[in-house]
């Protein structure tokens, strides 16, 4: 887990520390997915995570601290699966690598403890003004994954790479706008159904690709 991002008091240097830091963040997550936000509290953390209070503080100074770890290690365990996906698509293939994205996305908010409420960044109405960069960061991670599928840095192909946006800003700016659309039109997919409206999420990938192959092709 990456702690670049976090509010962490104290950073683990022994793996006894680091597994302490994973069962807090995992009792987090499964207390999220049954009381919510506002029900979540250190204590009740501490003592499904089968810590003292202490050992939770000496991480996290409050609740809203340990989502945003949590927040953080989400983004982390995205990433991972999502370079892993990557790893097996021609860099040529940008509807595929698009798709895989999306799709290790959607099994995450199915899947991962937690996630459903607490993502990338906190919950709302948690979130507050710095929140709002939140799915800048997400898009700055994944223009760096997705450079080569989105046509960046390819020297046998430059009018592709101009199209997708010249230099990192450019790019970042692309991988931006699909990101915001599909945070959008996903929330709408998860509250009319809590396994995703299968025709919005259908919409989604429409919107994605269209408006990528607008812009790549």
């Amino acid at each position: 887990m990456s702690h670049a991002h976090t509010n962490l008091r104290r950073v683990p240097v022994q793996q006894r520390s680091a597994d302490r830091l994973a069962r807090i963040l995992d009792a987090g997550a499964s207390l999220l997915d049954e009381a919510g936000y506002e029900q979540l509290s250190t204590r009740a953390v501490a003592d499904r995570a089968g810590v003292p209070i202490g050992s939770v503080y000496r991480f996290f100074p409050n609740k809203r601290a340990l989502v945003d770890a949590l927040a953080e290690r989400n983004l982390e365990a995205y990433a991972g699966r999502v370079v892993a996906r990557l790893e097996t698509i021609p860099e040529r293939e940008w509807r595929t690598a698009i798709d895989a994205v999306l799709d290790e996305y959607l099994a995450m908010k199915r899947s991962v403890a937690g996630f459903a409420l607490v993502d990338f960044g906190p919950p709302v109405p948690v979130a507050g003004p710095l929140d709002a960069e939140v799915n800048r960061r997400v898009a700055g991670r994944l223009a760096q994954l997705l450079a080569g599928h989105l046509g960046q840095g390819r020297e046998e192909d430059p009018g592709r790479a101009r199209d997708a946006g010249a230099g990192d800003d450019g790019l970042v700016r692309t991988v931006l706008v699909c990101v915001q659309a599909a945070d959008a039109l996903l929330q709408l997919a998860f509250r009319a159904d809590p396994a995703g409206d299968p025709g919005l999420i259908a919409e989604t990938r429409v919107l994605l690709q269209a408006y990528l192959a607008r812009v790549l092709e």
